[in-house]
């Protein structure tokens, strides 16, 4: 069994999600997990995929997806297996203002201080509205008022407003 990582990127147009699981599903490849969004006009999916299919008969499937030049495609085989994670909870974080060079920067990095995993990020510019979304696990030894406390120093800093809470099983 081989894992892939595949990526399609480029020009959003109706379709593209269909075209490329027709091909995957024909190659007989089980879609494990996925990342699929618009970036201002952008198609950007990310697919990890297990079946017995190597990466450059995949790759060859999924040209046609590239014919007009608007889409990219790169598939890459990845190691199997799960990084093991250590006990702790699952957080939400929201982080809201003006938009400026920085914010994921700063956040970013206080949450990596305190060994946290940022395991799902969205972003939206909205005019001069910034808005970030992130889904974070942190350890059990974090000091997570240490942690909102050093995150709302960073958001002060860059003149945002940010908020920190234990995520609940219907926010994952």
């Amino acid at each position: 069994m081989t894992l892939l990582a595949i990526t399609v990127l480029g020009h959003d147009r109706p379709g593209i999600i269909a075209e490329t699981t027709e091909q995957l599903a024909a190659l007989g490849l089980n879609l494990e997990d996925s990342s699929m969004t618009l970036l201002r006009g952008h198609f950007a999916m990310t697919l990890i995929c297990a079946g017995d299919s190597e990466a450059a008969v995949v790759e060859e499937a999924l040209a046609p997806l590239t014919a007009d030049g608007t889409l990219t495609v790169t598939v890459r085989e990845v190691p199997p297996g799960h990084a093991e994670q250590a006990p702790g909870s699952a957080w939400v974080l929201t982080v809201h203002g003006g938009d400026r060079p920085g914010i994921v920067s700063a956040v970013a990095h206080e949450i990596a201080q305190v060994g946290g995993n940022i395991t799902d990020l969205t972003t939206r510019l909205a005019g001069d509205l910034y808005l970030l979304i992130a889904e974070l696990d942190l350890p059990a030894t974090a000091d997570v008022p240490a942690l909102e406390a050093a995150l709302k120093a960073a958001a002060q800093q860059l003149g945002v407003g940010v908020t920190l809470r234990e995520a609940e099983a219907d926010d994952l």
